[in-house]
């Protein structure tokens, strides 16, 4: 087989692939699933997006493992998502903005305000959009002000 030929088909394979369904299909009301339970989805456009939450749970275990004399908790689960404020990108501000809120379940039974911003391309590289959150208490070195001020 040349080249050519393998490329074509293994560009066939791949297209062809991603046109499969993966998957089971949710129902149009629910969202993805943390822990044990379910988040309920308000209109919450943006802010509620699987890979949004994805990441604030996974840059939270982080900071809580590293940042010395925080509580050994993970999030277990998102509640009240909703969008605060959006902020088109214009010629003056080049950047879209979508501040959002949620309250979150942790692993010690607490719960807690969260905030947090998705700013479109400006993940890695420019690629992709960027997610920065503060959880009410656990701003241990103010990043985002007293009380994460900046991201409300």
């Amino acid at each position: 087989m040349t080249r050519f030929a393998t490329l074509a088909l293994a560009a066939l394979a791949a297209f062809g692939s991603a046109l499969l369904p993966s998957g089971a299909a949710r129902a149009a009301d629910l969202g993805p699933v943390y822990g044990r339970e379910t988040v309920v989805m308000q209109d919450s456009g943006m802010c509620g997006q699987a890979w949004v939450l994805r990441a604030i749970t996974h840059r939270f275990r982080h900071q809580v493992t590293h940042v010395p004399y925080l509580p050994n908790v993970a999030i277990t689960n998102f509640y009240d998502i909703h969008q605060r404020r959006y902020l088109p990108a214009y010629e003056d501000r080049p950047i879209g903005r979508s501040y959002c809120g949620a309250v979150v379940a942790l692993s010690d039974g607490d719960r807690r305000d969260i905030w947090y911003l998705i700013e479109e391309g400006q993940g890695f590289a420019s690629i992709g959009d960027n997610v920065e959150f503060c959880v009410s208490g656990f701003d241990r070195w103010f990043v985002y002000n007293g009380r994460c001020r900046v991201l409300r």
